[in-house]
């Protein structure tokens, strides 16, 4: 019986020793992060985009990661809307369309924000994911966008 409990905390250690070095990535949750509607986007999100980012841990509600830390694609549900936008451009897959107003800034950062539905979704790519990925892997996301109907398109 000793034994056991002895096996049953050494097995318990050791699986919390492997869940410590898992890389978790540090996120913020939007000002929306709670609503509902949140909760099945993320649960329907793929594992892997871009061919072979794959997520990973994160530490706020209503967000998912995939990639290593400083060079992870993230991705936030709850975001403010965007206004309407000439950068509003449609995305189009065999899994749906989604309508997302997509920025650059100077560093080489891209983010795109879902247009037209409520609550918004903002994915941020950074440079070094730029660096050996195209920006069209965001296609990867659109059926579990495409739970959150659309109420406006691009024009």
């Amino acid at each position: 019986m000793l034994v056991r409990r002895l096996a049953t905390l050494l097995a318990l250690g050791c699986l919390a020793l492997l869940a410590a070095c898992t890389p978790t990535i540090g996120t913020e949750p939007a000002a929306d992060a709670a609503d509902p509607a949140c909760a099945p986007v993320m649960l329907a999100l793929p594992d892997v985009v871009a061919g072979d980012l794959e997520r990973t841990k994160v530490t706020a509600q209503a967000t998912a990661a995939w990639g290593d830390r400083g060079a992870a694609v993230t991705l936030r549900c709850g975001v403010e809307q965007p206004p309407p936008s000439p950068d509003c451009q449609r995305f189009d897959s065999p899994n749906g369309t989604v309508d997302w107003v997509v920025e650059e800034n100077e560093e080489g950062t891209w983010r795109f924000t879902t247009y037209g539905r409520e609550p918004a979704i903002q994915v941020t790519v950074p440079p070094t994911v730029t660096e050996g990925h195209s920006t069209s892997f965001i296609v990867d996301l659109t059926s579990a966008i495409d739970l959150i109907p659309a109420t406006r398109q691009c024009t």
